[in-house]
């Protein structure tokens, strides 16, 4: 019997190039989700079975889950990949769309690994691979919110890998840098969306807005989700996969600058880009 493996957020991006990664691999059987599963045509030409799967709705989650493990026993493989960026200073952003945003970028993925890990218990061995950030070990100005969901999902992710080890199931985290996928457009809206022209952080959020379009055109900055896909497809299949996968050369440089250098030069780093 294949591996049943559970990736939410396949319509476009890194859950997209994901699911087409594995869904090529013989030994396992994609079930690529997303809000929205008219988008997922194309998945479901290439071999992956598709639903609609809402991480910020319990029933949803839970028929997905069900329907696996009707089907195979248990979840194999869940790729908590659904997230989003919402930008804004910390004073003036909205706390309606930051609680929207934790609801995706961490207590949807919390409530998956929820309904997963009895089957997998039972089984004696599964494999929980999130999606979470460089963002995750580094922050930048007006996008506290969202790395702090992200820095939320690396504490999850390090208490689990302890947690469930006795009972054969393998916890990995995916770090990416900036990847080229409709993450940044995203991220831009919603920090134009949040901003005071006039307001005390209108130069920060304009600098920050021009430096997110200069990062997502660098091809020397930003990756593509393919290179995402290949850290996921390690993760989700090598004996002893990695606790944590930095994707792009940049990323491994920024977080390795912000770890060896610490806050304050980091913190000076950061003035000279953003002029402050």
């Amino acid at each position: 019997m294949t591996t049943a493996v559970l990736i939410t957020g396949t319509s476009s991006g890194i859950g997209h190039a994901t699911a087409q990664r594995l869904t090529r691999r013989r030994e396992l059987t994609v079930y690529a989700t997303a809000r929205r599963p008219e988008t997922l045509a194309g998945l479901a030409q290439a071999g992956a079975h598709t639903q609609a799967l809402d991480v910020t709705d319990e029933e949803s989650m839970a028929a997905a889950v069900r329907r696996i493990e009707r089907a195979h026993g248990s979840v194999g493989v869940l790729v908590n990949n659904a997230g989003y960026g919402a930008y804004g200073a910390i004073e003036e952003a909205g706390l309606d769309a930051v609680r929207r945003q934790f609801e995706t970028n961490l207590f949807g993925p919390a409530r998956l690994t929820q309904l997963v890990l009895p089957g997998m218990r039972a089984a004696g061995r599964g494999r929980i691979v999130n999606v979470g950030s460089m963002g995750g070990r580094l922050v930048f100005p007006v996008g506290g919110y969202y790395h702090a969901s992200k820095y939320a999902l690396e504490a999850l992710s390090d208490a689990l890998r302890f947690e469930v080890a006795p009972f054969g199931i393998k916890v990995s985290l995916i770090e990416p840098g900036v990847i080229r996928t409709s993450f940044g457009d995203t991220a831009a809206a919603t920090l134009a969306d949040s901003a005071v022209p006039d307001g005390p952080y209108g130069a920060l959020t304009a600098a920050n807005g021009r430096l997110f379009a200069t990062a997502y055109r660098n091809r020397l900055i930003a990756g593509e989700p393919a290179a995402v896909a290949r850290a996921i497809e390690h993760a989700v299949l090598a004996a002893r996969p990695r606790s944590r996968y930095v994707v792009t050369p940049a990323a491994m440089v920024l977080v390795q600058t912000r770890r060896l250098l610490g806050a304050r030069v980091f913190d000076a780093l950061l003035r000279r880009q953003f002029g402050s």
